[in-house]
């Protein structure tokens, strides 16, 4: 079994996920890769002593970028990538919070 803090990587603080925390009590999390939703579930009840209720997880996919790299005074393009991450959707019960999240 891997230590909590290797599973829940950060919570992703977001204008959609402000708004599912204050309507529907779901946090956003990103996670580690190989994390199945029962490592989940069992992270957040040992780092927040929440009860989870449910957990979807869904994989973020990379977006195009585009670089500059300057080379003899001169800038030069090179095109590449976003990196993918997994994230997961967590609700929680109704009469719980998650203090990370109040900023």
């Amino acid at each position: 079994m891997k230590h909590p803090a290797q599973v829940i990587i950060r919570p992703v603080i977001t204008e959609k996920g402000t708004m599912l925390r204050m309507m529907h009590n779901q946090y956003t999390f990103e996670v580690a890769d190989d994390a199945t939703k029962i490592d989940i579930k069992n992270a957040l009840k040992q780092l927040y002593n929440v009860d989870v209720i449910k957990v979807r997880t869904m994989w973020v996919k990379p977006k195009p970028k585009r670089m500059a790299v300057r080379r003899d005074g001169t800038i030069k393009y090179t095109e590449g990538h976003t990196r993918a991450w997994k994230k997961a959707i967590v609700t929680i019960r109704p009469d719980q919070t998650i203090e990370d999240f109040n900023l």
